[in-house]
C-alpha cells in the first residue's frame, strides 16, 4: 500500500525522544572503623569504631513537568557517591550522596543487556529505588563480646552496583488514535481538543505522538493520543508503526479510524487489529471503538449501505472532524467504554508495561533508535573490582560471639 523504508530513515530530528540508553551505578557503603580508644588515663579503652556510611542509591522520579526524556541525551553517565569510611569515638561516615532521575509519567525501565523488564514511572511524584547504594560495613565496636574485648577487625562496606538501561517511555492516555496515514487522527484530535498537531494532505504527516484533553459533559474529561500512522508490516518494522507502537500499549482504549472512502472498511479494520496483535498480543483484549471518518459528504442513504459492511461486535458511529458530524455521538460512546464495568476489568496497563524484551529484537532496536553505540565511563572496568571485597552476613558473623 505504501512504499516506505525503515522508520530510522524516515524520523525527523526533532525534541521528541522516547527511547535512550543510560550507564547507572550507585554508590558503594563505607568501610567499618577498626579504631581503639586512646586516652590518657584509659590505656584499655576498648574499640570505638564507627560504621560505614551507606552508599547513594539511584533513584527514577515521576516528574509530569517533562514530556520527553530529551535531557538524559546529554547526560548518559549517573552516577550515586560513595558512602565514607566510619571513624573513631562510633563516628558513623557519611551517607553517599543520591542521584535523581526526573522522567516523565509513563517512563518504563529495561536492562539493556538482557531485555529484562525492570521498573516503569507512572505517577507525578512517585518515586523508585533503581539501584541501592551499598550498605556501611560495622565498625569493631559491634564485635566487642565477653572474650573478645578488643576485636581488631571491622566490617567492608556493600559494593555498588551497576547496570546499562534502556528508558522508554509510553504516553499515559484514555484513548489511542490508531489507523493508516491520512485516515483523519490527527484532524480529529484537533477538533476536538486544544492540540495542535500537524495536518496535510499526504502519508505520515504525523512524526511524532501528540496529546490532547478532551472536554466532555459537566466538567469531565479524558486524554487522547494521535500516533503516527500505521500501514501493514508495521510490527515488522515497515513505515513508522514500529518506532510508535507502544504508545498505545497504555491506553485504556483503542479507536480505530478508518476513512469512508476505503475500498473495504472492515479489511482495514482488520489490518491495523493484526499489526496491533503482533506487536503485543495482549491488547488484543482492550476496549476497542470503530470511527469511519470523512463522512461530510455521505448522506443518510449511503450510511446505511456501508452499515451492514462493519465488523461486527465492536462499537461504530459515522463522524466528519470538519463539519462537526457524529463528534458528540462519539464523545458519549467513548466516555460509556471508559467507564465501562469491562473496560474497569480489562485494567491491562501493569501487565503490559511488565512484559520484558525479547534481546535479539532489543539490539535490533537499539540499532533503529540509534542507540547501540557502547556508553561505558572511561573508569567502567574499575567498577568491578569493588565485588572483590565481599560483604559479610552480619547475622551469621554475630551467632559466632552469642
Amino acid at each position: 500500500m505504501f512504499n516506505v523504508p525503515k522508520s530510522k530513515a524516515n524520523v525527523a530530528e526533532s525534541n521528541f525522544v522516547d527511547y535512550v540508553k543510560i550507564y547507572c551505578r550507585s554508590g558503594k557503603g563505607g568501610k567499618g572503623s577498626t579504631h581503639m580508644h586512646r586516652a590518657k588515663y584509659m590505656p584499655k579503652g576498648g574499640p570505638d569504631g564507627g560504621d560505614g556510611g551507606r552508599g547513594g542509591h539511584v533513584i527514577l522520579r515521576g516528574n509530569r513537568n517533562y514530556w520527553t526524556l530529551l535531557h538524559l541525551k546529554f547526560n548518559r553517565h549517573v552516577m550515586a557517591g560513595n558512602g565514607e569510611n566510619g571513624s573513631q569515638n562510633k563516628s558513623t561516615g557519611k551517607k553517599g550522596k543520591d542521584q535523581i532521575i526526573d522522567v516523565p509519567c509513563g517512563t518504563v525501565v529495561y536492562n539493556a543487556e538482557t531485555g529484562e523488564y525492570v521498573c516503569d514511572v507512572t505517577e507525578d511524584g512517585q518515586k523508585v529505588i533503581l539501584l541501592r547504594g551499598g550498605k556501611g560495613g560495622w565498625g569493631n565496636v559491634h564485635f566487642a563480646t565477653a572474650t573478645r574485648q578488643a576485636p581488631d577487625f571491622a566490617q567492608p562496606g556493600e559494593p555498588m552496583q551497576e547496570m546499562m538501561v534502556i528508558l522508554e517511555l509510553k504516553l499515559l492516555a484514555d484513548v489511542g488514535l490508531v489507523g493508516f496515514p491520512n485516515a483523519g487522527k490527527s484532524t480529529l484530535l484537533a477538533s476536538i481538543t486544544a492540540a495542535k498537531p500537524k495536518i496535510a494532505n499526504y502519508p505520515f504527516t504525523t512524526m511524532e505522538p501528540n496529546l490532547g484533553i478532551v472536554n466532555y459533559r459537566d466538567g469531565k474529561s479524558f486524554v487522547m493520543a494521535d500516533i503516527p500512522g500505521i500501514i501493514e508490516g508495521a510490527a515488522e518494522g515497515r513505515g513508522l508503526g514500529l518506532r510508535f507502537l507502544r504508545h498505545i500499549e497504555r491506553n485504556s482504549l483503542l479507536l480505530f479510524m478508518v476513512p469512508a472512502d476505503a475500498d473495504d472498511i472492515a479489511k482495514e479494520y482488520d489490518i491495523l487489529l493484526n499489526e496491533v496483535v503482533k506487536f503485543n498480543p495482549d491488547m488484543a483484549d482492550k476496549t476497542r471503538v470503530l470511527a469511519i471518518t470523512k463522512c461530510d459528504m455521505l448522506d443518510q442513504e449511503l450510511m446505511d449501505e456501508i452499515e451492514p459492511t462493519l465488523p461486527e461486535g465492536i462499537p461504530h458511529v459515522f463522524i466528519s472532524a470538519v463539519t462537526g458530524l457524529g463528534i458528540e455521538v462519539l464523545k458519549d460512546i467513548l466516555w460509556e467504554e471508559l467507564n465501562s464495568e469491562k473496560n474497569r476489568l480489562l485494567d491491562n496497563g501493569e501487565e503490559l508495561a511488565h512484559r520484558s524484551k525479547e534481546i535479539s529484537y532489543m539490539r535490533q532496536e537499539m540499532e533503529d533508535e540509534g542507540e547501540a553505540e557502547d556508553i561505558l565511563p572511561p573508569d567502567a572496568p574499575l567498577a568491578y573490582e569493588d565485588y572483590s571485597d565481599e560483604f559479610w552476613d552480619i547475622e551469621e558473623d554475630l551467632k559466632d560471639f552469642k
